[in-house]
């Protein structure tokens, strides 16, 4: 059924050579958009830590909670967070995926393995999401390597080469167990 205007207001179908010989004036111009993005004090410091080569969590006096990432508040106790932890650049693969196309669905030459790492140090439940390496060249060297459960340890970026980014952790590899 067509739509009620239709006959009340026609109009025609524009086409692209409707605009190329100036049959419907328009405009062109091009966007200039500049913005600022504040990342908070929580989120900056722990950034700026990761240029150092470290990692920072925050800790709440009151229920005793280490968290990464760091929170300026805590949202157990409902108060502000009391001081800045430095935490070990280990941890222990809590889940983990295996990924054998990248985001454009095209197929990768070896998998990818992201990660969610509970960071020694934190408290339960406190982690980051991180990609896995040294884990193997083929799905079946991941899937015998990689366990809920298996200890790893964070392979940094070389100093000079560091901009305060997740990505000044390159990846996390396994802890060799002794």
């Amino acid at each position: 059924m067509p739509h009620p205007d239709r006959e009340r207001y026609p109009g025609h179908p524009l086409k692209s050579s409707d605009f190329k010989e100036g049959k419907v004036l328009y405009e062109e111009w091009k966007v200039k958009a500049e913005y600022a993005w504040d990342t908070g004090v929580a989120i900056g410091t722990f950034l700026k830590g990761l240029k150092e080569g470290k990692l920072l969590g925050r800790r709440c006096n009151k229920c005793g909670r280490v968290m990464i990432p760091p929170r300026m508040f805590c949202e157990l106790c409902f108060r502000p967070t009391d001081e800045w932890v430095e935490l070990q650049d280990t941890g222990t693969v809590v889940t983990f995926s295996v990924s054998m196309v990248d985001k454009d669905v095209r197929p990768l030459e070896k998998p990818e393995v992201p990660a969610v790492i509970a960071i020694d140090g934190a408290s339960e439940n406190m982690g980051i999401l991180h990609k896995l390496g040294e884990v193997g060249d083929t799905l079946d060297e991941v899937l015998q390597r990689v366990k809920v459960g298996l200890r790893v340890k964070a392979v940094w970026k070389p100093a000079e080469e560091r901009e305060g980014a997740i990505t000044d952790i390159l990846y996390f590899k396994p802890l060799e167990e002794a």
